[in-house]
C-alpha cells in the first residue's frame, strides 16, 4: 500500500493544463503547482500566460497554444516533451462561451466554441496519449460543465460543446483504460472568472446582480478555481487509481 502522505503530492508529476492564463485553467496551475507538480499553462494570451507562470514560480512555465490548430497543439506537446520527455497528467480547461440561441448564432460563433471547448481536447489528447503509452499511463481530466448534463438558456453551443465533452470522456475511458489511462471529467457549477463576468456583459445584466444570480445554489456562494482544481488534484492523483470514464460535479449543489 502506498504511504499516504505520497498519495497528497504530485513531486516529478508533469501536468500540461490548457486554458492555463486565466479562471479555472490558472487555478489548477496554482493549485497543482503547489503540491509538486511541474505545471505547463498552455494558452493563446501570452502576456497573461506568462505573467500567471512567473507568478507561481519556478515550477510553471508558459507556453503558446492555440488548441484549436493541430499544428499548434502538436508544437506545444513537444516542447513539454523535449525538456522533461513525458506528460503524466493533461488537463483540459480552455474554453469559451456565447450567450445566444441557435437562431441569434453566427456560424463563426458556433465554430469557436465548439473548436476551443471540444475539438481542442482531442487535438490536444491526440498528441499527449501516445507519450501516455510510451510511459505505461496517465491521467486526462476534461473540464465540462453542469450545462453539459443539462441545458441552460442562451447557450446553444456552449451546450451542445459540453455534452460532448461528457461523452467524449466516457468514449476515450474505454479506449485507452487498456493502456493504464484514466480519463475523467469534472462539471463546474458558476465560478468566479473572466468568463462568467463576460456573459454579465454579453446578456447586458448587471455584474453585481449577475454574481449574485449565480451564487443561487443550496451552498449559497459562487464557487472559485481552487474548488475545481482540488477535484482535478483527485482525478489526476494516487487517490484515484480506479476511477475512470467518471463524470464529477463540482456545482455547490447546483444540479440537485
Amino acid at each position: 500500500m502506498e504511504h499516504a502522505s505520497g498519495l497528497f503530492r504530485l513531486d516529478e508529476q508533469v501536468v500540461a493544463v490548457t486554458g492555463g492564463a486565466s479562471g479555472i485553467g490558472l487555478g489548477c496551475g496554482q493549485f497543482l503547482a503547489s503540491l509538486g507538480a511541474a505545471v505547463f499553462l498552455l494558452d493563446k494570451n501570452r502576456a497573461e500566460g506568462e505573467k500567471a507562470a512567473a507568478q507561481i514560480g519556478d515550477s510553471a512555465h508558459f507556453i503558446y497554444c492555440d488548441v484549436t490548430s493541430e499544428v499548434s497543439c502538436q508544437k506545444a506537446v513537444q516542447k513539454i516533451l523535449a525538456g522533461h520527455r513525458k506528460i503524466d497528467a493533461l488537463v483540459n480547461c480552455a474554453g469559451v462561451i456565447c450567450r445566444k440561441t441557435v437562431i441569434e448564432l453566427e456560424e463563426s460563433e458556433w465554430d469557436l466554441v465548439i473548436d476551443v471547448g471540444l475539438k481542442g481536447i482531442f487535438l490536444m489528447s491526440k498528441f499527449v496519449i501516445p507519450n501516455m503509452i510510451e510511459n505505461k499511463g496517465g491521467s486526462i481530466v476534461n473540464i465540462g460543465s453542469g450545462w453539459g448534463i443539462k441545458g441552460g438558456p442562451r447557450a446553444a453551443a456552449y451546450c451542445a460543446a459540453k455534452g460532448g465533452v461528457v461523452n467524449m470522456t466516457r468514449a476515450m475511458a474505454i479506449d485507452h483504460g487498456p493502456q493504464n489511462i484514466r480519463v475523467n471529467c469534472v462539471c463546474p457549477g458558476d465560478i468566479d472568472t473572466p468568463l462568467l463576468r463576460d456573459e454579465a456583459r454579453q446578456l447586458n445584466k448587471d455584474l453585481d446582480q449577475w454574481l449574485a444570480e449565480s451564487a443561487d445554489r443550496p451552498l449559497n456562494r459562487l464557487g472559485e478555481p481552487e474548488d475545481i482544481a482540488k477535484a482535478v488534484f483527485y482525478l489526476i492523483s494516487g487517490l484515484s487509481p480506479w476511477v475512470s470514464g467518471a463524470i464529477l460535479v463540482v456545482d455547490g449543489g447546483g444540479t440537485a
